[in-house]
């Protein structure tokens, strides 16, 4: 793994705050997802992944969803310190995915941060053509930046930040902590 950027780390968020927004956001989704019987959780790699458990275990031990699909996407575009890596958001399909039908399932699409809208727009255009009858976006944090017409259904916390800051989501596995750091780069 690369060493983080260089720059102004500011805690905004800690694994305690955050243990409550995430419970707050099962509480949101069971709203969303009430009298659906056939549900898909949907994690976008990274980060969004571990989230999409975290949601999804609450959401089995506090609203009874017992039977829910559970699979990631892998989607690139931005490194973690907002770098440009690809001028077009790439998704690598996973072949177990290839002959995957959502027809009449209720889908919640996870990330960490809604920033620019590139990585969402992709996995919601990549799911629509698996055919659900809704599909539904949750992320931890927007940034309230979007350039593209994909909105977050489901939000944890709105962080206006200026451009050249970074919103950092560090969650477990890929960090040690569950937290969000505001990086102000130097």
């Amino acid at each position: 793994m690369t060493d983080k950027p260089q720059g102004k780390r500011t805690c905004l968020y800690t694994t305690r705050q955050l243990d409550t927004i995430v419970d707050d956001m099962a509480r949101q989704a069971a709203g969303l997802l009430t009298g659906r019987t056939r549900v898909a959780l949907v994690g976008i790699l990274r980060r969004g992944a571990p989230l999409a458990d975290r949601l999804h275990a609450r959401l089995q031990t506090h609203y009874g969803l017992a039977d829910c699909v559970r699979l990631d996407l892998q989607i690139t575009r931005y490194a973690d310190d907002l770098t440009l890596l690809y001028p077009e958001t790439r998704l690598t399909e996973n072949p177990l995915h290839a002959t995957l039908d959502l027809t009449g399932y209720t889908v919640l699409v996870v990330d960490d941060v809604m920033y620019r809208g590139h990585s969402m727009l992709r996995a919601v255009d990549y799911l629509a053509r698996k055919q659900p009858d809704e599909i539904r976006t949750v992320v931890l944090v927007d940034r309230g930046a979007a350039k593209l017409p994909v909105r977050s259904d489901i939000v944890g916390v709105r962080l206006d930040v200026a451009p050249p800051d970074v919103i950092e989501c560090n969650v477990p596995p890929y960090e040690a902590g569950f937290r969000i750091d505001l990086l102000q780069p130097d």
